[in-house]
């Protein structure tokens, strides 16, 4: 994987936890020896708007923004969200997306409906797609808000990256007082996904 670039997606809403989520998963890859890159592109809101991270990485990245249909893995914190980016996948990419569905201003209005069977629709789109309940995982750990690192160990077993590196990154990154429940989270996610080889 060292010998090309690799493109990983993460697209939610505001307050999820994205930026963090970039920031660790952008880390790990540089301490594993990676060039990376990392852009992220907000919406209108910081809570409950689109939010979407682009990070890059491989022997050498030139640039911080994945072209349409060239990204291969999404990482979605919110279904709808990753149903709106699956465009920007490759032929053949991977979806990882929490099952969660946080309905967006104009559904809640009553002027739009939140798409049916969404689930059934990215697995359609896209065979390699798996969906985890973040929040249970999250939960299962101690603390609701882990979401997002729970979301991390789901795609971190598709990534050339062990988990002592994941683990001491968690330790630098992440304030003594919730460093337990979030490498309880990681731990939890990366079991929820099988681990590619």
């Amino acid at each position: 994987m060292k010998d090309k670039v690799t493109n990983i997606l993460i697209s939610g809403v505001g307050g999820q936890g994205i930026l963090l989520a970039s920031e660790v998963l952008s880390e790990v890859l540089m301490l594993a020896g990676f060039d990376v890159k990392k852009n992220e592109i907000h919406g209108m809101a910081q809570r409950g708007g689109s939010v979407i991270s682009h990070i890059r990485f491989g022997t050498k990245v030139y640039s911080s923004i994945i072209p349409d249909g060239e990204g291969d893995i999404l990482l979605g914190f919110e279904l709808l969200e990753t149903y709106r980016h699956l465009s920007l996948l490759r032929k053949g990419g991977q979806v990882v997306a929490n099952d969660l569905k946080i309905l967006p201003p104009p559904v809640t209005l009553g002027k739009e409906q939140y798409p049916e069977n969404i689930k059934e629709k990215i697995r359609s789109a896209f065979s390699d797609t798996l969906v985890v309940d973040g929040t249970r995982l999250a939960s299962q750990a101690g603390n609701p808000r882990t979401v997002n690192v729970a979301l991390l160990g789901a795609i971190s077993g598709a990534l050339p990256v062990g988990a002592d590196l994941w683990h001491d990154t968690l330790r630098r990154m992440v304030p003594e007082r919730f460093l337990e429940t979030n490498l309880k989270a990681f731990d939890l996610g990366r079991k929820a996904a099988p681990v590619k080889s």
